[in-house]
């Protein structure tokens, strides 16, 4: 019998046809599987039938596994259910994890040729927990080289595309998970965010993608340099309960690696996220005063979502933040370059190796290679500057809003845009600044759908809270979901 989705865990689902088991919410589909209202075999194949269906135009899932392999997986995970077992609330999902960190018995590329057929022997952690939360790995979600630039395109696997424009860039560069979220090929994806890596492709393709804050959810290997990244893992979906699912299983403190918090229960991401916003203090950054170039159609699509946040009873006022943003600016590139170099300097000293990097790598790696000692200190000096000033600001409002791209999504045949509104962009990533004030204050950012553009393409917003207030943003953002419904306009993909 047909189904409607609006009543996910009512009468026995066994026979729904894909497109409404695609169409189920990751909340109501981990329901619908515990309850045995669906098998986690008919789940596999009606994203797989999605897939099939979908991803030769989009290109967002690579790496796909062998598909008996998948079903005899799916049968475990159904045989465990029948014995009264759950592995937990992503029982029987499929996800594909980003093709950037180590995924056991999985190749991990990347994005480069030098990597291509690399099959890794253990999970990054936050793999890890998804696979032990009862995940079925399927593929990888595409991710450009080195996970550098915001446009997800790659010599290994080719470029992906928009899910409401495959003309159009998916960004990135957790590029593959955001158009994987929009068009149902998964129900929800994760992802990693340095210089928006979750935010761009969310503004791009209309869903939500959190960036957490630091040492929220365990990123990287465990073999990962001690160090404090500015790369942080998280959950990109359709809807804040979803997002909040998926990092329930990601989040908490991981004793292979202390600079992970000992925070509340990460479970508690799964409680109420309704709360009463009346009198809640909005401060809009804008464009910084000017200082951020914005496609024609852009600042005004993101300002006019900004009602939304008056409808749930929060006052919006503009507010510029002091400092010099070109300063920051310079101290951003400065640490991104240390970052990158000492993780692949070995790459570019390799003839061999450096003759198959992308010449952004080359560009960040050279950089490095130059900076002293005293640079990288001052630099450092310059985010504990900024990140006093927005502390500052927090003492006057409850969050900070700004958009989360700077241009709608751009032809997916460029490398990048040289240009914004006939401003010169001076480097590879300049057209990516907006996303740099959280990144470089360690604070939770949640992209946001803002809308539609002049020319029918997708924005996003960018809503950024205190220190590790990571529940506090997904409050808001569940407030603001259900007073614009923006994210529920589907890809005409889909139709």
């Amino acid at each position: 019998m047909l189904l409607k989705p609006a009543s996910p865990t009512g009468a026995r689902a066994t026979g729904a046809p894909s497109s409404y088991i695609v169409a189920l919410e990751a909340t109501a589909l981990s329901r619908a599987i515990h309850a045995r209202e669906l098998s986690c075999a008919e789940v596999l194949d009606a994203y797989l039938a999605q897939i099939d269906r979908l991803n030769p135009k989009v290109n967002a899932i690579v790496a796909l596994q062998d598909r008996d392999a998948l079903r005899r997986l799916a049968a475990e995970r159904d045989a465990q259910l029948a014995r009264g077992e759950s592995l937990g609330l992503l029982h029987g999902f499929p996800q594909a994890p980003k093709d950037i960190m180590p995924a056991a018995g999985m190749v991990t590329t990347r994005g480069s040729p030098i990597f291509s057929g690399k099959v890794s022997t253990t999970d990054a952690v936050v793999f890890e927990r998804m696979r032990r939360g009862g995940a079925i790995f399927i593929g990888r979600s595409n991710s450009p080289e080195f996970g550098l630039g915001g446009h997800t395109y790659n010599p290994v696997y080719g470029t992906t595309r928009n899910a409401f424009d495959p003309s159009r860039s998916a960004g990135g560069s957790s590029g593959g998970a955001g158009v994987a979220v929009a068009l149902r090929l998964l129900p929800l994806a994760d992802g990693s965010d340095m210089m928006g890596s979750l935010r761009t492709p969310s503004a791009f393709n209309n869903v939500y993608g959190l960036r957490t804050s630091v040492g929220c959810v365990p990123h990287g290997p465990t073999e990962e340099v001690f160090f404090q990244q500015f790369s942080v893992a998280g959950p990109m979906a359709r809807n804040i309960p979803d997002l909040a699912l998926l990092l329930s299983v990601q989040a908490g403190f991981d004793p292979r690696l202390p600079l992970t918090r000992r925070q509340d229960d990460p479970a508690a991401f799964t409680g109420a996220l309704e709360r009463d916003f009346r009198g809640a203090r909005i401060g809009w950054l804008g464009d910084l005063g000017g200082h951020l170039p914005t496609e024609p159609g852009l600042l005004g699509t993101c300002a006019q979502a900004l009602r939304h946040f008056e409808t749930i009873g929060c006052t919006v006022e503009p507010v510029l933040p002091d400092f010099d943003f070109e300063r920051l600016w310079r101290a951003w590139i400065d640490l991104r370059s240390f970052s990158f170099t000492g993780a692949n300097a070995a790459l570019y000293h390799d003839p061999a190796t450096r003759a198959l990097l992308k010449p952004e790598a080359v560009w960040e790696i050279e950089r490095g290679l130059r900076l002293s000692g005293q640079e990288v200190y001052r630099a450092a000096s310059e985010r504990s500057a900024w990140y006093q000033v927005l502390r500052g600001l927090f003492e006057q409002f409850d969050f900070l809003v700004m958009p989360a791209a700077q241009v709608f999504p751009f032809d997916a045949g460029l490398d990048w845009p040289h240009a914004i509104d006939g401003r010169a962009m001076d480097t590879y990533h300049r057209w990516m600044q907006a996303v740099v004030p959280a990144t470089m204050a360690g604070l939770p950012a949640l992209a946001a759908p803002a809308g539609f553009g002049p020319g029918g393409l997708p924005a996003g917003i960018q809503i950024i809270g205190p220190a590790q207030a990571d529940a506090a943003v997904l409050e808001i953002g569940h407030a603001y979901d259900q007073a614009s419904g923006h994210a529920r306009v589907p890809s005409p993909l889909l139709a």
